[in-house]
């Protein structure tokens, strides 16, 4: 598993999708901190917009409980869900949206796959800001909380990879539309 992200990390340096700074910001048994910050090409509102509107088209189908990114959708409004469709009339609550600024900011709380059934808890912080070139600085902080017997930090590193590709992700939809996105790493 480790190979795959060093193949995908490799793989996203060469087409230029890796964000300016990611990183563990700091990590304990009680819990972690998770920052990415990159630029994109464009206003903050069209990045707001697609990473809204349009998430079923940049997550990868891979992190999703249905296997299908087109399931999942937000509503950036406080009590809105960062939701998944299930087969049979079922669905995932990811998060809840607790703040939702268009084009400046979306905050939202919950525990992302499979730290869900564990005593943990997450406040994803998405701050968006007019950048060089008249791009987009994103700015996400991840802080998780919470208990597992080994210790929350042994996920920390996982989920600094998942919030990475899923960021570098929307990146390369939004500069270079569904072509842009990076192919999975072979297994």
């Amino acid at each position: 598993m480790k190979k795959n992200w060093v193949v995908l990390a490799a793989a996203l340096s060469l087409f230029g999708f890796l964000p300016a700074f990611a990183e563990v910001a700091d990590s304990g048994a009680g819990g972690f901190t998770i920052k990415e910050s990159f630029n994109i090409h464009s206003t903050p509102e069209e990045v707001y917009r697609r990473m809204v509107r349009n998430v079923g088209d940049w997550w990868s189908s891979q992190h999703t409980f249905s296997g299908d990114s087109r399931n999942l959708s937000i509503d950036d409004k406080p009590l809105g869900c960062f939701c998944e469709k299930l087969s049979h009339g079922g669905g995932v609550r990811h998060m809840e949206v607790i703040y939702a600024a268009p084009g400046e900011r979306l905050r939202m709380s919950g525990a992302l796959g499979p730290l869900q059934p564990t005593a943990a808890t997450g406040t994803m912080d998405i701050h968006l800001s007019s950048g060089a070139d008249g791009g987009t600085t994103v700015d996400v902080t991840y802080t998780v909380s919470g208990y597992l017997p080994k210790g929350l930090d042994s996920w920390a590193r996982p989920v600094d990879g998942v919030l990475h590709e899923q960021f570098s992700r929307l990146k390369g939809y939004v500069e270079h539309g569904l072509s842009g996105l990076p192919s999975p790493a072979p297994r």
